[in-house]
Order: structure tokens, then C-alpha cells, then sequence
């Protein structure tokens, strides 16, 4: 089965629309939220943090998404959602010195909140839908999508922002969010409404003890996490600021350089996807290691940075989408959405702790170079790890 052929299904194909649509939206703005910060004098601490809150809620949220998304209808729930993501968005247009960082922070939250319950609420909704091999297409569009819209709104928002400034871009983002709404009205979806009769806190409980009970679910949900070593927001725009901004604008910088890196995340599925299987995935997990170790050794040169960016983006996507694949395939549908909750909030809290650890190793006074060489040996372990669970468990 081709893409093509999944994006045939309505469902699919509107709600891929709209993930175009809403996740261009989000990276476009992100440039303008670091390069704002960064005009504003924001220190290395200060650029950790901005990173970090936007991965905060899936972690600390994580019990609460899960029986939100088993209790409320779906198209509900992402139209209150949307709509909590335009307010958030349009709040920004109001920070302009970083006298009010604190109020950044919370607009950051409250919009990543919202993108984190509707992205863990689609990730449990499609096994509900499809299975098998339109499912792993499904999961493989669906990390083409935000790739794609990670290169595109990495690259127009930063010509945008260096060209009309923080608030129009902030508008336009509103704007696009805006039009993601109009789509969804239209969405048609007929699903069986699983009846839940425990209270919040029962569901809470059955979630955990399901989780504890199984082990093989709680391996693969660490070793999805490892992908969140390749949270590079903190570590690009220290790059653009420490690195570069002599040679070009910071946000121009910014933008091209996550563009480049997701065009490697857009490219490779297309032929990794083919022949990643549970047999070679170590060997996956291995070269991304030694791609982001490339990153390292050639950041002293904007060009040659770009390259190994490319290159450690290549393989990101493929291992992102075929770890949550293989979660989805061993979790039972009555507990998805609470299992989909967990999972994001161990790969965001593997976000966070990367991204934190960037701020503060830098403000220590190591190197760049070398914190890159550190992320990258992370997942030459995680290739060990998987070793280990595949002799176990397959």
C-alpha cells in the first residue's frame, strides 16, 4: 500500500490537511519566538528554558491527556483546542522586552499544552481507524507532514521574521491556525464511542498498573524517548547567536539551518521506511548517532554545518515513527489513549532534559561542539539498549 492509497481514506487525508496546515503554523512562529528572544539580550539559560516549556506540558500533563482524550469526542475536543492555540498565538504579539519572559513562558505552556493533547489524541485515534500497513503509513505521513512543515516554516518564518518582524509574523501564524478550524468543521468521522464508567482517578490507576504490567510496552516507550535527544532548538539558536550571527542574520540562521535539517527529516522515510524492521533497528539508532558525532565535528563552518545537519536529519523521522509504531501494535485500544499520554510525556520529558542540558552545559563553558558529541553518543547506547531488548523480548 502507497501513501496515495492511505491518504484515499477521508479521515486521513482531511486530518493530514489540517496537520499541514496547523504544524506550519507552529514552527513559522517559532523562529520568531527565538530570534524575539534572542534581540531581547536572552541569555543561554533563558533560550533553555523558552525550549523546554514548549515540551513541559506533555510531561507534566500526561495522567490528565490520556482520560481527556478516552472521555471527549475527538472532534470536540481539536476544535477547543484550536482555538486555545490562536488565543496563545495572538498573546505573543504583546511581549516585547524580557521583563516579560514569564508571561512568554505561560503563553508557550498554554499553546503547547493544547498541540500536545490533540497530537496525542490523532496518534490514538489512527489505530482506532486502520491497522497494519496502512497504520505504519499513516504514522510515516503523518512524520513526512511535520518534517515538511518543520523545513517550510522553519524557512519562511525566518525571511518572514527578518523581514516584517515578530508581531506580523505572530498574525499570520493566528491566520493559518484560523483556516485549520474551517477544515475541521467539515471533518466527517463515524467511530464507536468506547463507554467509560470508572471515575478519573480509576482510569488513572487502571493506565498506570496496565503500564507496570507490562514491561515490553515500558522498553519501547524508553526507547521512543531516545529520539528526544534530537531536540536541537536550544542548541541551533546558540549556534546562530555564538556561532554565526557575524556571517548572517541570526534569524535568517535559525531558519535555514532547522530548514536544511528537515529536509533530511522529510527525505528519509522515503527510503529508510522500506527496510527498517525489528531486526536492524539498532543499526538505525547507531548511524544517528554517528551523523549528529559528523554535526559536531563540522559546526565550525556555517556550510559544512548544514550538511551534517541534513544528514542527522535523515534518519530521525523513520526511527520516531516506527518506535511509535511498535508501541501502538502492543497496546490494547481501550487503554491507547491513556498508553499514547505516557508515551509522549517520557519522549517530552527526554526533550526537556536535552534541551536543559544544552543551557546549562553551555553556560558552564563547554563547548557546542562537544555538547552535540555527547547527544550523539546518547544514541550510539540506545543501539546497545535495543540489543538487549530485542534478545529479551522478540
Amino acid at each position: 500500500m502507497t501513501y496515495r492509497e492511505t491518504l484515499k481514506h477521508p479521515v486521513i487525508a482531511r486530518l493530514s490537511l489540517i496537520q499541514l496546515i496547523s504544524y506550519f503554523g507552529t514552527w513559522f512562529s517559532q523562529v520568531a519566538i527565538f530570534s524575539m528572544i534572542v534581540s531581547f539580550g536572552a541569555d543561554e539559560i533563558t533560550i533553555a528554558l523558552t525550549a523546554a516549556m514548549a515540551m513541559l506540558p506533555a510531561v507534566v500533563l500526561a495522567p490528565l491527556i490520556g482520560i481527556i482524550i478516552d472521555r471527549i469526542d475527538f472532534k470536540k475536543l481539536m476544535l477547543v483546542l484550536l482555538l486555545i492555540e490562536i488565543s496563545a498565538t495572538i498573546g505573543f504579539i504583546f511581549i516585547n522586552s524580557l521583563d516579560f519572559i514569564w508571561m512568554l513562558l505561560g503563553l508557550i505552556f498554554i499553546r503547547s499544552a493544547a498541540a500536545s493533547v490533540l497530537f496525542s489524541a490523532e496518534m490514538a485515534l489512527f489505530p482506532k481507524l486502520i491497522q497494519g500497513k496502512m497504520l505504519k503509513n499513516t504514522n510515516e505521513i503523518h512524520s513526512i507532514i511535520w518534517s515538511f512543515t518543520y523545513a517550510a516554516g522553519m524557512a519562511v518564518g525566518g525571511v518572514i521574521t527578518y523581514k516584517v518582524g515578530f508581531d506580523t509574523a505572530f498574525g499570520i501564524d493566528a491566520l493559518l491556525y484560523s483556516v485549520a478550524v474551517m477544515l475541521l468543521l467539515g471533518l466527517q468521522l463515524k467511530l464507536e464511542k468506547t463507554l467509560h464508567i470508572a471515575s478519573n482517578w480509576q482510569m488513572l490507576k487502571e493506565g498506570f498498573f496496565y503500564l507496570k504490567s507490562h514491561m515490553k510496552l515500558l522498553h519501547l516507550i524508553i526507547l521512543h524517548a531516545a529520539i528526544g535527544l534530537t531536540s536541537f532548538d536550544a542548541l541551533i539558536t546558540l549556534l546562530a547567536d555564538l556561532r554565526y550571527k557575524e556571517f548572517i542574520a541570526v534569524p535568517l540562521s535559525i531558519g535555514i539551518m532547522n530548514a536544511t535539517r528537515a529536509i533530511g527529516l522529510m527525505t528519509g522515510p522515503f527510503f529508510i521506511g522500506k527496510i527498517i524492521s525489528k531486526t536492524n533497528l539498532h543499526w538505525f539508532f547507531l548511524l544517528q548517532g554517528m551523523a549528529i558525532g559528523l554535526w559536531s565535528v563540522l559546526e565550525y563552518n556555517f556550510y559544512l554545518a548544514l550538511f551534517s545537519l541534513f544528514v542527522t536529519g535523515f534518519f530521525i523521522t523513520t526511527l520516531w515513527s516506527y518506535t511509535y509504531l511498535l508501541i501502538q501494535e502492543e497496546t490494547e485500544p481501550k487503554y491507547m489513549g491513556r498508553v499514547i499520554s505516557y508515551n509522549d510525556m517520557c519522549f517530552m520529558l527526554s526533550n526537556v532534559i536535552t534541551a536543559l542540558f544544552i543551557g546549562y552545559a553551555a553556560k558552564t563553558g563547554l563547548s557546542l561542539e562537544t555538547i552535540t558529541a555527547v547527544l550523539g553518543m546518547g544514541f550510539v547506547l540506545f543501539a546497545l539498549y535495543y540489543l538487549w531488548f530485542k534478545k529479551r523480548y522478540l
